[in-house]
Protein backbone atom coordinates (compact mmCIF):
# COMPACT_ATOMS: atom_id res chain seq x y z
CA UNK A 1 0.00 0.00 0.00
CA UNK A 2 0.84 3.63 -0.30
CA UNK A 3 3.40 4.27 3.34
CA UNK A 4 2.50 8.05 4.29
CA UNK A 5 4.33 10.08 6.00
CA UNK A 6 2.08 12.64 8.28
CA UNK A 7 4.30 16.13 7.94
CA UNK A 8 3.37 18.13 10.66
CA UNK A 9 1.41 15.64 12.83
CA UNK A 10 -0.05 16.91 16.09
CA UNK A 11 -0.11 15.26 19.29
CA UNK A 12 -3.52 16.90 19.79
CA UNK A 13 -6.57 14.70 19.29
CA UNK A 14 -8.47 18.32 17.99
CA UNK A 15 -5.87 18.45 15.06
CA UNK A 16 -6.42 17.44 11.42
CA UNK A 17 -3.11 16.12 10.97
CA UNK A 18 -4.22 13.18 14.55
CA UNK A 19 -7.05 12.48 12.73
CA UNK A 20 -5.59 11.70 9.80
CA UNK A 21 -2.81 9.54 11.26
CA UNK A 22 -6.05 7.88 13.06
CA UNK A 23 -7.50 7.58 9.56
CA UNK A 24 -4.75 6.12 7.73
CA UNK A 25 -4.23 3.22 10.35
CA UNK A 26 -7.96 2.43 10.02
CA UNK A 27 -7.26 2.06 6.16
CA UNK A 28 -4.78 -0.18 6.86
CA UNK A 29 -2.37 2.06 5.13
CA UNK A 30 1.66 2.19 6.59
CA UNK A 31 1.89 5.26 8.49
CA UNK A 32 5.46 7.41 9.52
CA UNK A 33 4.39 10.84 11.38
CA UNK A 34 6.82 13.74 11.93
CA UNK A 35 6.08 16.57 14.11
CA UNK A 36 7.39 19.26 16.44
CA UNK A 37 6.91 16.90 19.33
CA UNK A 38 7.73 13.13 20.10
CA UNK A 39 5.16 11.12 21.10
CA UNK A 40 2.66 8.29 19.95
CA UNK A 41 -0.59 8.17 18.33
CA UNK A 42 -2.04 4.46 18.90
CA UNK A 43 0.45 2.40 16.91
CA UNK A 44 2.35 5.69 15.25
CA UNK A 45 5.70 7.34 16.30
CA UNK A 46 5.45 11.01 16.00
CA UNK A 47 9.15 11.41 15.07
CA UNK A 48 11.08 15.07 15.08
CA UNK A 49 13.73 13.80 13.07
CA UNK A 50 13.15 12.76 9.16
CA UNK A 51 16.83 10.78 9.17
CA UNK A 52 15.18 7.42 9.36
CA UNK A 53 12.61 7.50 7.03
CA UNK A 54 11.94 5.87 3.87
CA UNK A 55 10.60 4.21 0.90
CA UNK A 56 7.41 7.10 1.65
CA UNK A 57 4.99 6.96 -1.15
CA UNK A 58 2.95 9.92 0.07
CA UNK A 59 3.55 12.70 2.05
CA UNK A 60 0.50 14.66 3.44
CA UNK A 61 1.25 18.27 4.73
CA UNK A 62 0.33 19.80 7.56
CA UNK A 63 2.22 22.83 8.19
CA UNK A 64 1.66 25.95 6.46
CA UNK A 65 3.87 27.23 3.42
CA UNK A 66 5.88 29.54 4.99
CA UNK A 67 7.03 26.84 7.29
CA UNK A 68 7.55 24.40 4.86
CA UNK A 69 10.20 26.57 2.87
CA UNK A 70 13.12 24.99 5.59
CA UNK A 71 12.08 21.61 4.72
CA UNK A 72 12.02 21.76 1.19
CA UNK A 73 15.50 20.27 0.44
CA UNK A 74 14.56 17.29 3.16
CA UNK A 75 11.03 16.62 1.33
CA UNK A 76 12.63 16.76 -1.94
CA UNK A 77 15.38 14.27 -0.26
CA UNK A 78 12.41 11.49 0.76
CA UNK A 79 11.53 11.19 -2.99
CA UNK A 80 8.05 10.45 -2.58
CA UNK A 81 5.60 9.25 -5.33
CA UNK A 82 2.89 12.55 -4.43
CA UNK A 83 2.17 15.10 -2.07
CA UNK A 84 -0.55 16.25 -0.73
CA UNK A 85 -1.26 19.84 0.35
CA UNK A 86 -4.21 20.02 2.62
CA UNK A 87 -6.21 22.94 3.10
CA UNK A 88 -4.01 25.70 4.58
CA UNK A 89 -1.05 24.45 3.17
CA UNK A 90 -1.06 25.35 -0.61
CA UNK A 91 2.19 26.29 -2.04
CA UNK A 92 2.91 27.16 -5.80
CA UNK A 93 6.51 27.35 -5.26
CA UNK A 94 6.71 23.78 -3.35
CA UNK A 95 4.61 22.71 -6.42
CA UNK A 96 6.57 23.70 -9.09
CA UNK A 97 9.84 22.23 -7.24
CA UNK A 98 7.91 19.04 -6.75
CA UNK A 99 6.85 18.70 -9.94
CA UNK A 100 10.51 19.30 -11.27
CA UNK A 101 11.37 16.29 -9.50
CA UNK A 102 8.44 14.40 -11.29
CA UNK A 103 6.72 14.23 -7.34
CA UNK A 104 2.87 14.11 -8.09
CA UNK A 105 1.27 17.52 -6.74
CA UNK A 106 -2.27 17.09 -5.07
CA UNK A 107 -4.05 19.53 -3.85
CA UNK A 108 -5.97 17.92 -1.54
CA UNK A 109 -7.95 16.98 2.06
CA UNK A 110 -6.64 13.66 2.93
CA UNK A 111 -9.70 13.16 5.20
CA UNK A 112 -11.91 13.82 2.18
CA UNK A 113 -10.19 11.31 -0.28
CA UNK A 114 -9.86 8.41 2.65
CA UNK A 115 -13.54 8.97 3.27
CA UNK A 116 -14.14 8.88 -0.40
CA UNK A 117 -11.71 6.18 -1.49
CA UNK A 118 -10.00 7.73 -3.67
CA UNK A 119 -6.93 7.65 -1.54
Amino acid sequence: MKKTLVFGASLKANRYSYLAVKRLLVNHIETEAFGLKEGQIDSVSVKTDLKEMKDIHTITLYIGAERQVSYYDAILNLSPKRVIFNPGTENPELYDLLKKAGIKVEVACTLVLLGTGQY
